[in-house]
């Protein structure tokens, strides 16, 4: 039987299809008016900007692996596996969830109780540990003074107060600091709010930008930038930006699991009511050994670490 691989992964409005080999096959059906065979299963998930290319990676594996249920167990059907990754943020991956138009959402952030109160027995599979870390451009004039920055100093860089370097450090040149932030209504800048600013809000003209990569790129772009960078895509890009301690603590990942770090969050795998079989199998991948390994080769804390 000819395996149809397929995992596809959008991001923001452009939908990317990965065909690993093969023409279609099409899943076998029960009698009529009864469902699909378990093994006929598409799922989607969908959210969080930062997790999916996680997800993406290793339903690409997984279906590489595999191509067909029946080779991942042998009791599950011969249909071909199918699973689709969708980025559009933390905030769409719980909506997805109570819609009920995926079957489970990517989160970046602790899920709320109001949320969870929306969600028929609300499940929840954390797949790794992330950080925001407060990274500058390596030509930044900053780390030639001080790696650390407080909470304090943070926050005045953020909201504006602070409006050039020099006013950071008078040291320093007299350039204006470039804010850059996530979207002001996703999971990463609720993160950074709770821990960081508080009531405080971040100027009106940070950027704000559509994903991880692209803060960061930014970033990268502008020697005077400064936002705050997933741990994971901060490690993917090493060399290429710095991170300055907080508060005196490093980013890394013995400080980040201990909690020593303050700017850290969870990323979460969301969904509702039990698992399927096959949905239980996928779940195990992603939460045993290989899967936990891709996890933290995308630059990320496993939860095995």
């Amino acid at each position: 039987m000819k395996k149809k691989l397929i995992t596809i992964f959008m991001s923001m409005m452009m939908m990317i299809s990965l065909v690993a080999c093969g023409s279609s096959n099409q899943g076998k059906k029960e009698t009529q008016g009864e469902k699909e065979t378990k093994g006929s299963l598409k799922t989607m998930f969908i959210g969080s900007s930062t997790l999916a290319p996680v997800m993406s990676k290793i339903s690409l594996e997984f279906i590489e692996k595999y191509g067909t249920w029946n080779e991942v167990n042998k009791n599950f059907s011969e249909d071909n596996i199918e699973i689709y990754v969708s980025a559009g943020g933390s905030g769409q991956g719980v909506q997805a969830v109570i819609d009920k138009t995926a079957d489970f959402g990517m989160v970046a952030r602790e899920v709320k109780d109001e949320e969870k109160e929306k969600i028929d027995n609300e499940k929840e599979y954390q797949v790794g540990v992330d950080a925001l870390t407060i990274a500058v451009n390596p030509k930044n004039p900053i780390l030639k003074v001080k790696d650390n920055l407080t909470t304090e100093e943070i926050a005045k860089i953020f909201s504006g107060e602070h409006k050039t370097w020099k006013d950071v450090d008078s040291s320093l040149p007299d350039k204006e600091i470039v804010v850059v932030t996530r979207d002001i209504g996703g999971g990463a800048h609720e993160v950074f709010q709770k821990a960081i600013m508080g009531d405080t809000e971040v100027r009106s003209d940070a950027i704000q930008a559509a994903s991880m990569g692209a803060l960061v790129s930014k970033v990268i772009e502008n020697e005077y930038a400064i936002g705050y960078a997933s741990y994971g895509v901060a490690n993917q890009n090493e060399g290429k930006i710095s991170k300055l301690k907080v508060d005196g603590v490093e980013a890394s990942a013995k400080n980040i699991l201990s909690g020593d770090y303050k700017i850290q969050r969870p990323l979460l795998i969301l969904g509702s009511g039990d698992l399927t079989d096959e949905q239980q199998a996928f779940i195990d991948y992603v939460l045993g050994e290989e899967g936990q390994a891709m996890v933290e080769e995308l630059g990320f804390i496993p939860m095995n670490k």
